[in-house]
């Protein structure tokens, strides 16, 4: 494996669903109802991988819809989970 296909498939995804966390989080500052934070994790997902998988990295349409699909709903999984164990342990 070379260090294209590693960022390609490794380091990229995880810091791309870090910069859609990071920028769902600023929108819900700046005054968005948390209810639409899901969706917008979405839409931001799909535009990553609109923009860096079909335009960057020339892949096929569908795959790069497929993963900005994955990432939208990975950072809407990871930013839930996480509150939910953050807030269990403010419980206790």
């Amino acid at each position: 494996m070379d260090t294209n296909e590693l960022l390609r498939y490794l380091f990229t995804p995880v810091a791309q669903v870090a910069l859609i966390m990071a920028i769902a989080e600023i929108i819900k500052k700046i005054g968005l109802d948390k209810r639409f934070i899901p969706i917008v994790d979405v839409v931001l997902g799909l535009a990553i991988g609109i923009g860096v998988y079909i335009v960057y990295f020339h892949m096929n349409p569908v795959e790069g819809t497929l993963i900005g699909l994955a990432l939208g709903l990975s950072a809407c999984g990871l930013f839930s989970g996480t509150k939910n164990v953050v807030e269990k342990i403010k419980e206790d």
